[in-house]
């Protein structure tokens, strides 16, 4: 079974710092591509940033130069660094796993598993 648990999330004020975790069992990260998602109320699930299995990184337009993914394949972890949190980043934040092109990484269509969110709250 595999599960995925994110953990990080919590209140800032506009301009600051949030790291998140999700650490993977059931699996071995390092065969899934992973990603990033949120979603805020009344709004649909969208991609912030993924991370393929071979490395290659993509962000959403409206975190590029603020958000930096990253995995730790040993650790079976993916991590979102945030900085320069906005207001508009205010959302419940999703850990995923599963297999896309390249191209269509932040799809989350292609992510099969899911956690179960961290809510990241940021006050202008």
């Amino acid at each position: 079974q595999v599960q995925l648990v994110e953990s990080g999330g919590g209140s800032v004020q506009a301009g600051g710092s949030l790291r998140l975790s999700c650490v993977a069992s059931g699996y071995t990260v390092s065969n899934y591509d992973m990603g990033w998602f949120r979603q805020a109320p009344g709004k649909e699930r969208e991609g912030v940033a993924a991370i393929a299995v071979n490395g290659i990184t993509t962000y959403a337009d409206s975190v590029k130069d603020r958000f930096t993914i990253s995995r730790d394949n040993a650790k079976i972890s993916l991590y979102l660094e945030m900085n320069i949190l906005k207001a508009e980043d205010t959302a419940m934040y999703y850990c995923a796993a599963g297999s896309s092109a390249i191209w269509s990484l932040l799809n989350t269509r292609n992510y099969r598993y899911w956690g179960q969110g961290t809510q990241v709250t940021v006050s202008s």
